[in-house]
C-alpha cells in the first residue's frame, strides 16, 4: 500500500476553479491505478476521476466530465484534480485513492478496488 495525502480544497464560489492535489510515498514502485471519489453529506462515495499507470485514457464521471482534469506527475509521486466551472453541487469530500495494478492501462471506478485512501479534503461551493 501506499500512503496518500489530499490538498487544496476550501471554500469557492461557483464558476471558480480549484486544482487538488494527492501525494504519494511509501511503496510507489510498480503499477498504480489513481482516482478521485467524493462523497457529500448523506450521500454515498462516488466515482469523479481515475487516471492509469500510463497517464492516458483518463476517465470521468459523467457529472464531470467537460469540467474536471485528472493527470499524474509521475517523477513527483503525485495526482492532481483539476476542477473547472465549479457548481454547489460539486461541494463534497474529495478522496484521492490507489491501487497496484498488474497492467500500466489499468483503472477502476468502484472504491471497492481501491486500498490505499487519502484522509479527504473539503471543497466548498456556494452558490
Amino acid at each position: 500500500q501506499v500512503q496518500l495525502v489530499e490538498s487544496g480544497g476550501g471554500l469557492v464560489q461557483a464558476g471558480d476553479s480549484v486544482r487538488l492535489s494527492c501525494a504519494a510515498s511509501g511503496r510507489t514502485s510498480g503499477y498504480y491505478s489513481t482516482a478521485w471519489f467524493r462523497q457529500a453529506p448523506g450521500k454515498e462515495r462516488e466515482f469523479v476521476a481515475a487516471i492509469p499507470w500510463s497517464g492516458r485514457n483518463t476517465h470521468y464521471s459523467d457529472s464531470v466530465k467537460g469540467r474536471f482534469t485528472i493527470s499524474r506527475d509521475a517523477a513527483k509521486n503525485m495526482v492532481f484534480l483539476q476542477m473547472n466551472s465549479l457548481k454547489p453541487e460539486d461541494t463534497a469530500v474529495y478522496y484521492c485513492a490507489a491501487r497496484q495494478t498488474s497492467y500500466s492501462g489499468s483503472y477502476y471506478s468502484s472504491s471497492n478496488d481501491y486500498d490505499s485512501w487519502g484522509q479527504g479534503t473539503q471543497v466548498t461551493v456556494s452558490s
